[in-house]
């Protein structure tokens, strides 16, 4: 990429929320999930890993332990082997665990749907917050993960290499009804088009409204 022209101060915002929207108008969450809790444990296994080979192993994970108490009779060891193929495994176990202990204990073996309840659960940052409250229980919620920050600075609708600042400068500028698609869209978009390196530029919708795009 060659020296870049700094970021434009006004981006046509409702330019790029339209091309999306007719780019993906079906995108969702990609994680398969029945209920909070599913999508709650699905989304701290998510770290490090895709959402397709967390799919694969929460098929059978939620087939065995299908409830926060059917998973406080393993221990670590047992739950990291379950987990065996995911990135961080052994982490993602006793933060589970935890958080399963927790949910038995303090909330009936039900997900809050409160974000400094959930935000306050073992594995679970604002990020994984942001998901359930938005996929689970429709709370407006722009999640920012690595997708959502590199398309959304790539296009300047962020001029941040922090998550929760691009979280903002995003909720500044979409609509709160689209905040929950727009991080969708952003999504399927990083995946399919604007990859991390060598994005499909050249095959790209929204090329004349990127920053990045033109200025490569």
């Amino acid at each position: 990429m060659k020296k870049a022209a700094p970021k434009p101060k006004r981006v046509q915002t409702n330019k790029i929320l339209q091309t999306l929207a007719d780019l993906y108008p079906d995108a969702h969450c990609e994680l398969h999930f029945r209920n909070p809790f599913e999508l709650l444990i699905a989304t701290i296994l998510s770290a490090q890993s895709t959402d397709r080979q967390v799919n694969i192993v929460t098929e059978k994970l939620f087939a065995k332990y299908p409830t926060p108490a059917d998973f406080l009779p393993l221990n670590e060891d047992e739950l990291a082997e379950e987990i065996r193929g995911l990135g961080l495994y052994r982490n993602k176990s006793k933060n589970i665990l935890a958080t399963c202990r927790i949910l038995v204990q303090e909330y009936g073996g039900v997900v809050p749907s409160i974000r400094s309840q959930l935000e306050a659960l073992p594995g679970v940052g604002r990020k994984t917050a942001n998901v359930v409250l938005s996929n689970a229980f429709d709370v407006p919620a722009l999640a920012v993960d690595t997708h959502v920050q590199r398309v959304a600075n790539r296009l300047a609708m962020a001029d941040s290499e922090n998550p929760l600042e691009t979280e903002r400068q995003l909720t500044r500028r979409v609509p709160r009804k689209d905040w929950t698609l727009t991080h969708h869209r952003l999504i399927w978009h990083g995946r399919r088009v604007c990859s991390a390196r060598n994005p499909k530029c050249d095959q790209c919708d929204l090329l004349p409204l990127c920053w990045y795009g033109k200025n490569r």
